[in-house]
């Protein structure tokens, strides 16, 4: 009976021992790619293992769509300039707009949540910044105001410019610091510049409805001279379209009301008499305004005369334009109406039109 011969110890170190075997994985794993191996006995494989086999794995992940690699650096923001399309109005950006978010960056130490960027070929900066101008404002700021040690926290991208903006347009739609008036600008902005116009098309790859698209088109497209007379133009909402649009259509209505607008502005700017204090103000002195010209309307047209819309519904409107309520069916029991209540009509005027309507269909 022979004798096992004694096993001597391994003198390797650990670490040795152990690129050894990476070692011998990596040649193993190599040499098999180049030429195919000669018969022998089924072993275990160990494709996947290893430094070599990881790696492997994860370019196929990221080819396949599977992970997605977006490296985050911590830059200096002086590095980084606003993209010329930005959607944010970086001018109009200071301490108070941003107080919230230098208040969490404080006391987090950090910025927490990284702005998009791409990568630029430019002598004075190294990134151009997609989503994030408010956080570059902060830390701009507090690098200024005795807090260098921040740092300006991106995630580095490689888009085109429509997929910058509809990257931009997903992050800032549920932030409420953004306006309104800043969002639609930059809708109008985006409809000429990559879908030739077509609202149809926007709207789709926005994953929107024309309706709602429209909606921030018609508040880009109000005149500056009345953006210019609200206390403060990003108090505007798409839901004051309802109310501003109707007395900016008919031409002697319009110049009225972009009258009393520049009126406004003017005194605001003088500080001189009383004017509105805020955006709902603003609007009902506006639409007053318009009273005067519907008033002449009034003379050659009862004001609650029914405007035939073309589908045989009925819509009443205003003396200033703006509509009450629309009948949109008529049979042998009865009628049904829509009222309008944010149309920009008052209450008393709607009362008159549901009179006079009670008077046309409801028999003594």
């Amino acid at each position: 009976m022979h004798e096992r011969p004694e096993l001597q110890p391994c003198n390797l170190p650990r670490e040795e021992l152990a690129m050894s075997s990476k070692n011998k994985s990596f040649m193993a794993d190599l040499v098999s790619s180049v030429e195919p191996a000669a018969d022998q006995p089924d072993r275990p494989t160990r494709l996947g293992v290893g430094v070599l086999g990881g790696r492997n794995n994860r370019l196929a992940d990221l080819a396949s769509g599977a992970v997605v690699n977006n490296p985050q650096e911590l830059v200096d923001p002086a590095r980084c300039r606003i993209w010329d399309r930005h959607n944010r109005d970086y001018a109009a950006l200071n301490e108070e707009r941003c107080g919230d978010l230098i208040e969490s960056i404080l006391a987090q130490g950090k910025q927490e949540v990284p702005a998009i960027v791409r990568r630029i070929q430019s002598d004075d900066h190294d990134f151009e910044i997609i989503c994030g101008a408010r956080r570059h404002w902060a830390v701009s700021w507090l690098r200024a105001h005795n807090h260098p040690e921040i740092r300006y926290l991106v995630e580095i991208r490689n888009l085109t410019d429509e997929q910058a903006f509809r990257i931009a347009d997903l992050e800032n739609r549920a932030r409420e610091d953004l306006s309104d008036l800043e969002r639609a600008r930059d809708y109008l902005k985006a409809l000429g510049l990559y879908y030739d116009n077509s609202q149809k098309q926007m709207a789709k790859r926005l994953n929107q409805s024309e309706a709602w698209l429209s909606r921030y088109l018609d508040l880009a497209r109000l005149p500056d001279d009345l953006v210019q007379a609200f206390p403060d133009p990003f108090d505007l909402k798409i839901s004051h379209i309802t109310s501003l649009k109707p007395i900016l259509k008919p031409e002697d209505m319009r110049a009225k009301v972009l009258a009393e607008a520049r009126r406004i502005h003017a005194a605001r700017t003088a500080g001189e008499g009383a004017v509105p204090l805020n955006a709902p103000e603003m609007i009902r002195a506006l639409v007053a305004a318009a009273g005067a010209a519907g008033e002449n309307r009034k003379k050659a047209k009862p004001a609650h005369a029914p405007k035939r819309s073309g589908s045989g519904e009925t819509v009443v409107h205003s003396a200033a334009g703006a509509p009450l309520l629309r009948v949109d069916a008529k049979d042998r029991r009865g009628v049904t109406v829509t009222l309008f209540h944010k149309g920009g009509g008052s209450r008393a005027e709607a009362e008159a039109a549901l009179r006079d309507l009670l008077a046309n269909h409801w028999a003594d």
